[in-house]
Formats: C-alpha cells, structure tokens, sequence
C-alpha cells in the first residue's frame, strides 16, 4: 500500500484526495441520471451548486468532528488540524456537514428535501466505496491484530503500521468497502419503485448504521467517548432516529396509496 498515487516532481496525488474527487464525480453522475428519470425538471447547475456546497461542509464536518475526539493529540499538534491527507475524516462529521448544506440548499434552491435526501445518498454510498479504499491505501481507518489469513500487514510509514508493526491486522476498510456496495446495489435497485420520498435516505442510515455498528468490533483507531465507542453509540441513535421517522411517516408505502 502507498498512500501516494502519483508524484512528478513537487505534484503530489494521493489516493485519498483521489478517491474523493472520483466520488465527487460519481455523485453528480448519478444525480443527473435521477433528475432526469424522475423528470423533476429542476436546475441542474443550482442542484451542482447544492452537491458542491454539501461536499464541502461535510469535509469540514468530518474534520471538525475528528479533531474534537482526538483533541488530546490535536491540542498539542495545531498545525496538523487542516492536514486532511494524512487521514482523519469521520464519516458521521461528514454526513452531519452533507445534512446541514442538504437543509439550508434544498430550501434555498426550491428542492424537495426528502428527494434531494433520496438522490444524494444514491452517490453517498457509492462514495463510500472509493473512500473506503482510499482508507486502505492511507493505512488508516484501521483494524486490531488477527490470525485470520487476509490480515495485512501496512506499510511502518502508516497509521496502521505505526500502531502495528510488521503485524497482520484486519483490513476493515475492505470489509465496509464491500458492505457499503451491498448497499448502493440495494438502494440502486430500489430507486424506480414508487415509495414515499425519504425512503432511501432512511434505509440508507440505518443499513450503514448496521454497518458501522459491527465493523467497529474489529477498528483499532476508533473515535471514543469514555468506555464506549463513539461511533457505535451514533449508529445506535442513527437507527431508532431513521427508524423512528420511516415508521411515522410510513415511509414504505407507496405514493398512490
């Protein structure tokens, strides 16, 4: 693994701002080909805008949110705090960031919520993938030692490699990587049926809360609260919230009920 991509001479590519780019990219892809099936008729340069707004704020947010849970390090180290490239985007920063540009834009711009919620977490989840790999290829977002024969063994120069020397450990960011396709295959597959909008977006949060509730079992540099992981409580809440609002809304049901 090599975090870097390509190098010619001072330019410097890096998988990880790569794989965000590529996933960037994908997301308006995917937008376009919705707005377009679902003849919603909106601007599309004012929904780019929304996309490139909400991008934005999530990379803020999931900064932001690593930096407060990993202050111990941070306050002792502010220069590293606008150093994205070395790792450190939490994904439920992200999502919170994506979720206030969504509100403020959606409102601004005319869109329906719930269908902007429903197109973007189309490209979320195929985002995730990219990003995923992006971890692995960075050495972070890593997991604890195992026996099991696919552990890997990072690079010394990684996150992972520093926690775990010349140890195999468990390559969590493929796990995710492959369950979160699982979930873009789902939710691709069910977009044409006619169910009220907010309905993928609610699935979505809580099939990646699932996700990201167990997967964390095997992450060794998990975000934590006291005794518990951050990350599990958050997908907990996710969960009983998304299931909450799918549950009061109906959301299952189809739009001609």
């Amino acid at each position: 693994m090599n975090p870097v991509f390509l190098q010619i001479g001072p330019i410097v590519i890096r998988y990880y701002g790569l794989m965000y780019l590529i996933s960037f990219l994908f997301a308006i892809y995917i937008a376009n080909l919705e707005i377009k099936r679902r003849g919603l008729g909106w601007n599309f340069e004012k929904y780019i805008d929304l996309m490139m707004y909400s991008f934005l704020l999530s990379i803020l947010g999931a900064r932001i949110y690593y930096v407060i849970f990993t202050w111990s390090y941070y306050s002792k180290n502010l220069a590293d705090i606008a150093a994205i490239w070395k790792g450190g985007l939490a994904i439920h920063g992200g999502i919170v960031g994506a979720i206030i540009g969504i509100l403020v834009f959606s409102r601004m711009f005319k869109f329906n919520l719930w269908t902007v919620g429903d197109i973007s977490v189309l490209g979320l989840s195929l985002g995730q993938v990219f990003g995923r790999f992006g971890n692995f290829m960075n050495g972070d977002a890593h997991g604890v030692p195992t026996s099991l024969p696919w552990g890997v063994i990072f690079p010394s120069d990684t996150p992972a490699g520093m926690q775990f020397p010349d140890t195999p450990i468990h390559p969590v960011m493929l796990y995710e990587m492959v369950l979160d396709f699982v979930i873009f295959l789902m939710l691709w597959r069910l977009r044409k049926r006619p169910f009220k909008p907010g309905f993928l977006s609610m699935l979505y949060f809580i099939l990646y809360s699932i996700i990201r509730f167990f997967v964390c079992f095997f992450r060794a540099d998990s975000l934590m609260l006291g005794p518990l992981k951050v990350a599990q409580v958050i997908s907990i809440l996710t969960i009983v919230v998304a299931g909450y609002i799918m549950y009061s809304r109906k959301l299952w049901e189809t739009e001609s009920l």
